[in-house]
């Protein structure tokens, strides 16, 4: 017998199809149960690869002892995280008032509203001290609701209040350069100097705080905490975290970066492939480029979500054992499932981060490969009215609307895509959905209409903030010379976050990294040349820039008539490369030997 979950895109809510518990996807249909039941909402939130998500599906909601508890007193709802990002944010913070142990599954008790009065993560089915049972837990939130219900109405109304003023933001002044220099000092202080990165464990690639760490501002200015940035790539690099087949695992559960969290997310690989370039170890690019496109790329282009931590070994599953293994004993293995959903902004950190190691490398198929993402998402990730949304799978467009984060990250991959490749129609498709991300995306409706705050922080997690996603495409998009304005949006944004991401630095790593790139005049390096292979196009590409684009006479044409000013009279003389530091350039060269490579 199959539930309401059997039908829906998520292979994460398709698993718990067979479950005994009557679930409800993500949507008005579950409110309404609740409110006509009088009852409370039980939303689970997890994804596919998500280890605790398994074991707590076969420990506790395969069970039909529990699941007859969760129908009897709750109207259960499964949600996938990476199919509804802002739901997962909201009641992520909302869990903070109850739990500092965060993480996933998140399990949230809310009133019919949706407004929660009590959270956790995972339970077992049976109490392992300090945590109590499942069963022991759904039975006290029953009796409080029914006992004690004002009072867990009141706290909900306390905790959704609460969020909604958090989400507002005071404007300060730009982070100036001795504000950058104090945050990159404060975070390298936090290093662990024994095993390289930040803190304890467990231990994370925070690939958003080491793009900081290794800016341009922050490697001249502060030269002791870019080292720092660059000795935790080291260490991961040279770790248990990163694969023999050079992907690099969600995180490592000690401190000396051993006995990793085997799953493999899109999001941090493709970030991490970009710190590498950062970093100048071109080795481990390229391991990351080949894991990318030989374990996550789909059929059609795209690249799935991520790369479970389980998988089948000798008739159990199994979590770790297939990557415990060297990649040539493999072979015989079943290899664990990849979540096939084509995330529209994800693939946009693929597309842009594939484009510039394509340009870095050398190699033009890693620049194919990210056009072949883009064209996946903008092909499949639409709905019937063409609108951009969250994701796909199988070519089937989600329901879920694309966040301001999406638009953004897709932006931003599109406009390194157009430089990488020389063709002018990315950054034009680039610019646009940019456009719409700056127009304002409303959140979730479902939140929205029960009046939960979609966006309480701003802070990054696995990956950039809606905020500093919006202004990093902004950002690309001015330095191509598609507008002042956009600049001028970008300091908006950054001047909105000054005040909390200079008292929270860690945690607005990539916002900073926005605001030390408005200190100064970006480094634009453009390439004339009928010979895009060419040796005077490979001294361009091996240039320390911010934009680097080699282009034909005929395409620098194209970008100028789409009007990105960077390219205005560069198609009248081939055979040449301007040198730039925001827009004001250098006597164009024309031998390979004159192009400066240093910054």
């Amino acid at each position: 017998m199959t539930n309401r979950l059997a039908d829906t895109l998520s292979p994460y809510l398709r698993a718990h199809a067979e479950n005994p518990v009557d679930w409800y996807p993500w949507g008005p249909e579950a409110f309404a149960e609740a409110q006509r039941r009088d009852v409370p909402l039980l939303i689970s939130i997890g994804y596919s690869t998500c280890h605790w998500c398994h074991v707590m599906a076969r420990e506790s909601f395969s069970d039909p002892a529990i699941a007859a508890l969760i129908d009897e007193g709750f109207v259960a709802i499964k949600v996938d995280r990476e199919e509804h990002p802002d739901v997962d944010g909201a009641y992520m913070a909302a869990a903070s008032a109850f739990t500092q142990n965060l993480g996933w599954p998140l399990t949230v008790f809310a009133t019919p509203r949706g407004r929660t009065f009590y959270a956790g993560t995972y339970w077992p089915p049976e109490a392992r001290p300090p945590m109590p049972a499942f069963r022991d837990v759904l039975a006290a939130v029953r009796e409080a609701w029914t006992l004690r219900r004002a009072q867990a109405e009141e706290s909900a109304d306390a905790v959704a209040d609460a969020l909604a003023r958090a989400a507002q933001s005071v404007p300060a002044d730009l982070p100036d350069t001795a504000d950058l220099a104090t945050a990159a000092t404060a975070i390298a202080g936090r290093e662990d100097r024994i095993h390289g990165g930040f803190g304890g464990a467990p231990k994370f690639p925070v690939a958003t705080v080491l793009g900081f760490l290794l800016s341009p501002l922050v490697r001249r200015d502060v030269p002791d905490a870019s080292a720092a940035g660059v000795r935790a790539f080291d260490a991961m690099a040279a770790s248990a975290l990163r694969d023999e087949d050079g992907g690099f695992f969600r995180y490592a559960t000690q401190s000396d970066w051993t006995v990793p969290h085997y799953e493999r997310m899109l999001t941090d690989n493709a970030q991490l492939l970009d710190i590498a370039l950062e970093v100048g170890d071109d080795a481990v690019a390229r391991g990351v480029a080949d894991f990318l496109i030989a374990a996550l790329r789909r059929p059609g282009g795209g690249f799935g979500a991520a790369q479970d931590s389980e998988s089948w070994i000798d008739g159990r599953r199994d979590e770790g054992g297939y990557y415990l293994r060297a990649v040539t004993a493999r072979a015989g293995l079943q290899p664990p499932e990849v979540d096939g959903k084509i995330i529209t902004g994800w693939n946009g950190l693929a597309i842009g981060a594939l484009a510039r190691a394509g340009t870095r490398l050398g190699d033009p198929s890693l620049v194919s490969a990210a056009a072949e993402a883009a064209e996946a998402v903008l092909r499949q990730n639409r709905d019937q009215d063409g609108r951009l949304v969250r994701a796909s799978l199988d070519g089937v467009a989600s329901t879920a609307s694309a966040t301001a984060s999406d638009l953004a990250l897709l932006a931003d991959g599109l406009f390194a895509l157009a430089a990488a490749s020389g063709d002018a129609s990315w950054a034009v498709t680039g610019r646009a959905v940019l456009d719409e991300s700056l127009s304002g995306v409303g959140g979730d409706p479902l939140l929205s209409e029960q009046g939960i705050a979609t966006a309480p922080d701003q802070t990054d997690g696995d990956l950039p903030s809606d905020a500093a996603s919006v202004a990093m495409a902004a950002l690309s998009a001015w330095r191509l010379g598609a507008g002042e304005h956009y600049r001028d949006s970008a300091v908006v944004i950054v001047r909105s976050l000054s005040k909390s991401a200079r008292e929270q630095p860690f945690a607005h790593g990539s916002l900073l990294r926005v605001a030390a790139a408005l200190n100064e005049a970006p480094r634009q390096v453009v390439a004339v040349t009928a010979a895009r292979d060419g040796d005077l196009a490979a001294a361009a590409r091996a240039a320390d820039a911010d934009v680097i684009a080699v282009v034909t006479p005929t395409q620098a044409a194209e970008f100028a008539d789409a009007g990105f000013e960077l390219f205005d009279a560069r198609a009248d003389v081939a055979e040449r490369v301007y040198d730039c530091r925001g827009f004001v350039c250098r006597l164009p060269v024309s031998e390979p030997a004159e192009v400066i490579a240093a910054r």
